[in-house]
């Protein structure tokens, strides 16, 4: 906000004007107006997809449950794997599968399971050549 001080034609005192400066208004508003114009016409152009039910005649995945125990005891879906050479040959045979045939493997170590056994678990998956590998039960380790 400014004051102008001008004389006025004919007289010789000087004269205050008071005008409230527009022009910071007038780009705020000009910004506005161009924040307005660019972003509506994104919202306005949508495409409507009628997302139905999804295919009933496709089956669910097969998905075998690795569990780790806190001594180091594998499970094969709830099945004691008594050595390493045991779920080297699981491994195995997921991994001679196509990998589109292949079953998922859920590997779900005990919060108090050592890193090693988890380790080997991982490590045979990964020389047998299981793709469809996933880690669950992470819940568990949070703080």
């Amino acid at each position: 906000m400014g004051m102008n001080i001008a004389t006025m034609p004919g007289s010789g005192d000087a004269e205050t004007l008071m005008d409230v400066n527009t022009t910071p208004l007038i780009d705020v508003m000009l910004v506005l107006l161009v924040m307005f114009i660019i972003t509506i016409p994104a919202q306005l152009h949508s495409i409507g997809l009628n997302i139905g039910p999804g295919d009933k005649t496709q089956a669910r995945p097969v998905v075998h449950m690795v569990a780790i125990d806190f001594d180091g005891t594998v499970y094969w879906d709830n099945q004691v794997l008594a050595s390493r050479a045991e779920v080297d040959a699981r491994m195995q045979q997921v991994g001679a599968l196509a990998e589109a045939a292949q079953p998922e493997v859920h590997i779900k170590p005990s919060k108090l399971a050592d890193y090693g056994a988890f380790a080997a678990v991982m490590a045979s998956a990964q020389s047998h050549n299981v793709k469809k590998l996933g880690v669950a039960g992470n819940e568990q380790f949070r703080s």
